[in-house]
């Protein structure tokens, strides 16, 4: 039985087994941090894994993993942008945008910066109830370059698809290393720092003026709203069919970034076994679902410790560590009680979540 590579033979040969596809998450299919979010009003990842919002001062918004997707295309998830608070005169700064991040480690074969800079081209179903002229942009943020190229949407509450091709850039080479160096950018609206020059539609040094020359304004009324799903980014002019990879796969390759552990109301859950280094605090080493892009941050609600002397006690997470470079999915965490001293040095340490409605343990890798 012949075994076929994932990807594009046009580069199987220079990247070996590999996505086509540069984007992690495209079909918007997994959502670990939660399938909804309100009075977003800052940048943040908030709902889709490898989604970020960029806002800044432009009105108040729900983001949401909707169910409503274009028919028959093979999708069961989507991005939505619901505006509750309006704000129909922006100021200059104001920004609100989608972006993805990518590594430059897995651009190399791309070989921007070069004569053989390969061209990219973005594909993607996008709805809204606003119609008129969109900006989508490709920000080479080592080498601060961008290029800009807008789509319409014609037609309101439709499903359309849009197709992208951007020129290959041959300044710049990109970093490879695990930092971000390519974004590509969905605008939704934009004040007139970014709006009052001529539109960058090839390569060149970044201005801001020229960024989103023509954008509408989907901040105007809270009636406004926006989908997006199927995102492809790939090297090459030609848009191939979006490439589903298994739900197991997907969720692998977005746990490199973020991972999270939940408990509810009804089940508290079990993290594992630390110990008590001390009298008022808990070394607990925690293996990763799979190793992150860098040492995570780490975040908690809800964390409790259970030893033989202490049968409950809150704890706060006080440091991440670095625990080998040869056993990359191992973190350490230093725990501290909440107050006092109730441990007993030494004593072995179970690490729960307790059964709140909001109890989790996340890791944060992100760009």
């Amino acid at each position: 039985m012949a075994i076929t590579r994932i990807g594009n033979p046009a580069i199987a040969d220079q990247r070996g087994v590999n996505f086509r596809n540069i984007i992690i998450n495209g079909d918007m299919s997994i959502a670990q941090r939660s399938t909804s979010a309100s009075s977003i009003t800052a940048t943040s990842y908030n709902t889709i894994d490898r989604m970020k919002t960029n806002l800044s001062g432009l009105g108040t918004w729900t983001q949401s993993q909707s169910t409503d997707v274009p028919t028959a295309q093979g999708f069961s998830k989507s991005l939505k942008m619901d505006c509750t608070t309006a704000d129909a005169s922006p100021s200059a700064g104001d920004v609100l945008a989608i972006k993805h991040i990518i590594e430059g480690q897995n651009l190399q074969y791309l070989k921007k910066g070069t004569s053989s800079a390969e061209s990219l081209t973005c594909s993607f179903w996008v709805k809204s109830n606003k119609t008129g002229t969109y900006i989508c942009e490709l920000q080479d943020t080592d080498n601060s370059r961008t290029i800009s190229k807008s789509y319409t949407i014609s037609s309101a509450d439709t499903w359309e698809k849009k197709t992208i091709t951007f020129a290959g850039d041959t300044t710049g080479t990109l970093n490879n290393d695990n930092d971000g160096s390519l974004e590509l950018n969905f605008w939704l609206g934009a004040g007139t720092n970014f709006t009052s020059g001529t539109l960058q539609t090839s390569w060149g040094a970044t201005t801001t003026a020229n960024r989103a020359v023509g954008q509408v304004n989907l901040a105007d009324s809270t009636s406004n709203e926006w989908y997006i799903t199927g995102v492809q980014l790939e090297a090459g002019q030609v848009a191939s069919d979006f490439e589903f990879l298994p739900f197991d796969v997907n969720y692998k390759r977005c746990q490199r970034y973020y991972q999270r552990i939940q408990a509810s109301t009804s089940d508290e859950v079990a993290i594992g076994m630390g110990y008590s280094d001390t009298t008022s605090g808990i070394r607990y080493y925690h293996t990763l679902s799979t190793t992150m892009r860098g040492i995570p941050s780490a975040s908690e609600n809800g964390l409790r410790t259970l030893g033989r002397a202490t049968l409950q006690e809150t704890v706060d997470i006080n440091a991440v560590f670095d625990v080998a470079s040869e056993n990359p999915e191992v973190v350490g965490l230093d725990l501290a009680a909440s107050s006092g001293t109730p441990f007993t040095q030494f004593d072995a340490q179970m690490i729960r979540l307790d059964d709140l409605d909001n109890a989790y343990l996340e890791f944060n890798a992100e760009l």
